[in-house]
This record gives C-alpha cells, structure tokens and sequence, in this order.
C-alpha cells in the first residue's frame, strides 16, 4: 500500500487523439503518474501528436502494445529512435522505454533491426512472460518491471481467437491503483494513549509504535481506517466480433464485474474501448460492457459526427493559411469531417441515464479521466480542445497581417488573365516581384506547349526533415497522374495522414487503391516508416478485388525489412531493389528481346521473380501510366541512397510531337555530380535543403545539402524549375534567395500540389510567401 501523501499526487488516463479527425489510425492511451507514463499503442502520427501537445517523450516509461500491425505500431520506431536520443542522448544509454505486447512482437523487433540500432530494441516484453503458456480459460498475467510499476499494478490477458492467426492476437490491459492507507481515526488513537503526533505518522507509514500513556503496542489496523480501494482502468482492444465473443467468456475478469462477490475490492472505474465502432456496436461486445454497473465507459474509436477540429492545429492553421493566400498551389485542407460508412455507430444503445451517471461516450481528443487525487475521480474535460476551424484561423490571418487580403488578390491575377499567354504571364512584374529577366535557358521548355491539367501534379505530403514537427511531417511526395493513377516518392510515418487531410478519407482511399507503384530513397526511416501502413491499407482496399501486387522500389535495406515484416502482415507487395533501375539496367533491359512470355499474367506475393522479370514488370506499370522510365540513380548520403529521375511519354498536340516532362527528385544527399547529371534538362528538379546557408559544416558533417547548395546543383543542369524540400528549420519560413534563385526557385510546404501547367508562374508566389512567414524569422 501507498502512503497517505499518494491522496494529492496526480493521476490520470487520457485519450492521445492520433488519427481521430483521419481515421488511419488507432488512438493512443497515456496513463499518467507523477513520475512514471505508461501509452498504450503507438500509431503513426504519435510523436508529431506529442510535439504538438507538449507531451514530454523524455517522461515515458512503458509502451504497452494492444496489438502488434501497422495501425497500432506505425510509429513505434521513430519514437524508439527519439527516445534513444532523448534519453541520455545516447542509443547506448541504459534508460530506455520498455515494449509490452503480445507474442508477435518479436516478428515486429526483427523487421525493425534492419534500420533500428539494436540497442535501442534490448527492453521488449514479451506476454505471457518466455516459459508461459496459456490454455483455457485464459488468465491473467501480472507485468513486472524491475524498479517500475511504483504507482500502479498492470495486469493483461491474450485474446486469440481459434479462427484467427496468431498474429491477429490482442491484449486487455488491467491497471489497478495501489489502495491508499485509510486516514488515522482520532478517537481510537485517543483510546489506545496516543499522544505523540510523530507516532500517527509513523502508523500511517505501516509501523507499530509504543502507547504514551498506557503498556501495549499499537499496530497500524488499531487506529486506521479502512483503506481508499485503486481506481481501475481496463484498456480492451478488440479487432473484430470473434474477439470479442473471446472477451465475453474469458474467466480473466470475472473477479471484476459487477456481480461479483469481490467486487468491493476491484471495481472497475473506467474502461478504455480501442475497439472499432462496429465490433463496440455488436449484442456481444454489448452484454459484455453490461457486466459493468458504475464504469465510465470511453469509446476512443466511435465517430464524431460534423468533427471540425483539426488534431495538428499547427499544421491546419499554416495550411488554411496557405490556402487564403494562393488556393491554386494550396487546396483547401481537408480536414473538416468526412462521412463514413460507420456513421452513426457511437456508443452501444446502453440505456441512456441522467447526466453525469455512467454512460458510454465518444471520446474527445485529450480527455481525460481523473484517478487521484479520489476526490477527483471522473471525466475531466479542461484540456479538450476549442473548436478550431477555417474561419477562425482566417480571422487571426487578417488580424495578424492586414495586407494579406491584397497579396491574395494579386496572386489570383497570374491564374485569371485569359488574354496572356503562358511566356507573358512568366514575363509579368508586379509590385512586389524581383525585377528580372528569366534567364533563356530557364524559359518555358516545350512540354509545357498547351499542357492540360490532368496531366501531372506533385503534391508535397510530407517537407520535414529527420522527425515531423509541428508544421512539417516528414518525407514523402505523390506524384498525381490523374486517371492514369500514381506513385509515392518515399513515405515516411504520417504519409497516409497527409493524403487523408489532402484528398480527404474516401479520396484517400482512391489515391492508395490506384497506387502504380512506390519508390522508397534510402533506409532512414524518415522515408519510409509509413510504408507498412499504406500497404496494409491498400491490401485492405482491394480484398476480394482482381489487382497485382503492387511493386516498391528500394535499396536492399528495405528489401529486408519488407522481407521480415510480412511475417507479421501479409502487405500484397513485390519489392524491387533501386540498382535493377538505373539507367544502365534500363539501357540492357531494352535491349533484349520485349517478350513478356516468362512474365506470368497474374503475379503473387509467392512467385519467385529475379529483378530482371520485376523490371519488366515495371515497364508495363509505368507504360499504363504514360511513364517511359522510372530512373534510381546513387547519391551521397547514407549506404544504398538513391535519387529517382520520372519521364513521361511524348505526346501529340496538334499534330506536332511535344516532348515529354521530366521530375528528379534528389531524396537526401549532398551536392553532386550524380544529380546533376539526372538532372541535365529537368522540367522539375526537387532537391533536399536541409541546412541553411550558414551551416555548410554540419551540412557536410551529415551528408545533406544547403539551400544555396542545391539551387547551385539546379544551375549547374539547367532545371526549369527548383523545388526546395526536407527542411530542418523549427519554424515555417522562406529563406534568403537572390534574385536570380528566385526567378525559378519554390519553397516546398506540406500538401502543396503543383501542376505541370503551373510551372511558369510558380516563382512569381515566393514574393508573397514570403510576407505570409515574415513574423516566422
């Protein structure tokens, strides 16, 4: 038992609402004590979450896992690589965060030492405990930690139903508040000669002491009351109704339903439900939360109907920002509520009671439930949030920087001159332009001749560098071909939150089931953390759908860990490494006979392909894109690390061959004559600009480039156009740029979309953008 002073400590759960306004993924739980955090799963988008919240990672102790897929450890291995950091700031450091989940963790660990440090993975905890076993009925299994678990007992149970693999397994989590020693009762301290008020308090701490006045001992159970019963939390994930049908007849809690005869001791206070709306809607998983009488039951998947408030205000706010300003290369961010097929699922049809009695609700980002002080005991909603929306975020915009709204009609005039070509509309000055002339050997190349639309746009999912800020999430691009599909250009964690806030949840849906193929730099995992989860989604999507595996292209690095991780999750894929697509394997490839007779018509994950086959494969892909090549070439950053030249077919307009566009994007690297040999007559050239131009030393210390740097490496291969991406700055900004970089220079932000029709007069906004950060340093 805890001593008396535990009754003012603070202690709470609280709903960590990652994926609630995009639905990707599975919301995480933390269980706070003053010196000891536990969070139960660790979905993508977590450690952005926590920096936006100001949740200090450097404090938690424990992630315990519900389950172990994409959707509940999509970020478990950036926040792994941030805390090895943190603490200590070593990998080597003794001091890092604990891993609890169910047997299949192990697959998880192996997939992710193959970019992870393994020190960073040596404190798994694997349930049930090696030696373990479990049989029916299921029981209860008591973690335990060396010197941790000080302020709580945290009991779990497998659920793994028969029908169901071994890695669709999932965890109840029982957390149990140590009792508080009950207050000293001063009447029978009186009767027993107790004077002495040091003598109560050492009672308190459970220590007999000698009566004052009268010859006996006085043992603590003389004079205190009856101890103050833990608060309990139950943390139930349950997948899918079998699941669930599992949980109702498991013997693991019987001591802590409401008919128990030990009830007094162990009642449940509030329970914590991962589980999706139409499993926590289903008669079994009902009469199952009916075995609670007074539990305050919080629904942390139900859908919110007309949910307004963005999650990242950051990022919303600096995107609808954007948007205000220049609506063609920002479209409105998508993340006001969008219907879905599990609309009006919330809380089961429990009978509803009066207000503040036991109900089930639907959880709010960061609500709370309060578990000490006692007197605090329940909900607890001063840290949700205010409804944020557009308009608000437009008002502060005005308020902030009046001159915006005549910035904003300005731009609209480089989109709204009819009468201008696309050479005079390049050509155009106005009053808070540069005054110069485009250099002839940037002026608008030949594939840009009557260009439509639809043809292609680059869309800026993710322009952070190393771990995703407030404002930037990390790497990744979608190259939109439209009706022909799409590809992804590295995907690191968050990526499929970044589609979902751009295209919306069902446009989201679209743009994954259309995916051609993607294409993954180097195995940082800032690159492709977010692969997993695209592809189990994309699995997901097309079950019971005629389709191929989708092809990703990679260094080897992340054909290993591809290679490991579908031993936890099937991921419908087919992985390619980036040497077999240079340009010399391309040039070889041609040249052999086109014969597609040793392709097999349906290809399966099991087919044992060589890369030449694959490669082929590829060609197909990117022909029914109206792609000719998809080009790796090496960089200089990290072992195996790649950039990627995409070319587009000729085409016909007006009976004359208009040559086809030509995007190189540079992934991490530093200056070299690799890139710009990729990019000698680029329509688009995207560059890495990590370090600005004073830190050339740490630049070169850390294989990256600076902004000069790259704009340099655009010059030197004559690009059309210089897209400056994966930024380290801590704030959003526009650099420094001479007059001449800014003629064909654009500063890349999160869900920027450029159309290839748009190219001309792209630099003309950096002017603007620049007045929109200009409080931002």
């Amino acid at each position: 038992m805890e001593r008396n002073r535990d009754q003012n400590t603070q202690a709470y759960v609280q709903i960590l609402g990652t994926g609630m306004d995009t639905q990707e993924t599975s919301p995480s739980v933390l269980l706070c004590f003053d010196h000891e955090r536990f969070i139960f799963n660790a979905g993508e988008g977590l450690q952005r979450f926590c920096t936006e919240y100001k949740i200090k990672l450097s404090q938690v102790d424990h992630i315990c896992l519900t389950r172990v897929c994409s959707e509940t450890t999509g970020g478990l291995p950036g926040l792994l690589l941030t805390l090895a950091g943190i603490k200590n700031g070593s990998f080597e450091s003794d001091d890092h965060v604990r891993i609890w989940g169910p047997p299949n963790l192990d697959l998880l660990v192996n997939a992710m030492k193959t970019y992870v440090p393994h020190a960073v993975m040596t404190k798994k905890n694997i349930i049930p405990q090696s030696g373990s076993t479990l049989a029916p009925p299921l029981y209860v299994e008591e973690l335990r930690d060396v010197d941790k678990f000080k302020a709580v007992n945290i009991s779990a149970f497998l659920l793994s139903p028969t029908q169901f693999s071994p890695n669709d397994t999932s965890i109840v989590y029982i957390c149990k508040l140590h009792d508080i020693r009950g207050k000293v009762d001063i009447v029978k301290a009186k009767a027993c000669g107790l004077e002495d008020k040091r003598k109560l308090g050492q009672l308190q701490k459970g220590i007999s002491v000698k009566s004052d006045l009268l010859d006996i001992e006085v043992h603590p159970d003389d004079v205190i009351g009856p101890p103050i019963p833990g608060p309990i939390v139950l943390i139930v994930d349950c997948p899918t109704e079998p699941h669930a049908q599992e949980l109702l007849s498991a013997q693991a809690l019987d001591a802590y339903y409401s008919d128990s005869q030990s009830n007094f001791t162990n009642v449940v206070n509030c329970i914590i439900h991962l589980s999706p709306a139409t499993v926590v809607n289903s008669p079994v998983y009902e009469k199952w939360m009916r075995k609670f009488d007074s539990a305050q039951h919080i629904m942390a998947r139900a859908t919110r109907k007309h949910e307004t408030t963005p999650i990242l205000a950051s990022s919303a706010r600096i995107a609808t920002r954007l948007h205000y300003l220049c609506p063609q290369l920002f479209p409105d961010p998508s993340f006001p509520y969008v219907q879905s097929d599990d609309d009006n699922v919330t809380a089961p049809n429990i009978e509803v009671p009066e207000e503040n009695s036991v109900c089930g609700i639907s959880a709010e980002n960061l609500l709370k439930f309060a578990l000490r002080p006692p007197r605090k005991l329940g909900l607890d909603r001063s840290c949700v949030q205010n409804t944020m929306t557009s308009s608000v975020f437009i008002e502060e915009l005005l308020s902030e920087i009046p001159e915006i709204a005549d910035a904003a009609k300005n731009i609209r005039k480089f989109w709204h001159k009819p009468e201008e070509d696309e050479v005079e509309l390049s050509d155009r000055q106005d009053s808070n332009d540069v005054v110069i002339e485009e250099p002839l050997k940037f002026s608008v190349p030949k594939c840009l001749e009557n260009v439509q639309r639809d043809d292609l746009e680059i869309v800026f999912l993710g322009t952070g560098s190393s771990i995703p800020s407030k404002y930037r999430n990390v790497s990744s691009i979608y190259v939109n071909l439209f009706s022909k599909g799409g590809l992804l250009l590295d995907c690191g964690e968050g990526t499929l939150a970044q589609l979902k806030r751009r295209y919306g949840i069902s446009g989201a849906d679209t743009v994954v089931r259309n995916l051609r193929c993607i294409w993954i730099s180097h195995i940082h995992a800032d690159h492709h953390a977010g692969l997993a989860r695209i592809l189990a989604l994309r699995r997901d999507l097309l079950k019971g759908v005629e389709h191929e595996p989708i092809l990703v292209i990679g260094p080897e690095k992340v054909g290993e860990f591809l290679k490991e991780y579908i031993k936890l999750e099937d991921l419908d894929m087919l992985f390619l490494d980036c040497w077999s697509t240079t340009r010399s394997k391309w040039d070889n490839t041609e040249a052999e006979d086109n014969s597609s007779q040793h392709c097999s018509k349906k290809l399966k994950p099991s087919t044992p392909l060589d890369d030449i086959t694959l490669l082929k494969r590829l060609r197909k892909v990117l022909g029914e894109a109206g792609l000719m090549r998809l080009i790796s070439f090496p960089v200089v950053h990290c072992d195996d690390a790649f950039g990627v030249v995409l070319e587009s077919a000729d085409r016909m307009n007006h009976g004359e061959v208009v040559p086809g566009w030509k995007v190189v994007y540079s992934g991490d690297t530093r200056p070299c004559s690799e890139v710009i040999d990729a990019s000698i007559g680029a329509t688009i050239l995207i560059h890495e600009a990590t370090f600005e131009d004073g830190l050339v030393e740490e630049a070169i210390a850390r294989n990256h480039s600076t902004i000069k740097e790259a704009l340099e490496v655009g010059d030197s291969a004559g690009a059309y156009r210089v897209i400056l991406t994966h930024f380290s700055q801590r704030y959003p900004k526009v650099p420094a740029l001479d007059e001449v970089s800014m003629r064909r220079t654009s500063i890349a932000f999160d869900l920027m979309s450029v159309n290839l029709a748009d190219l001309p007069v792209l630099p003309k906004v950096l002017p603007y953008l620049k007045l929109l950060f200009r409080n931002n340093g």
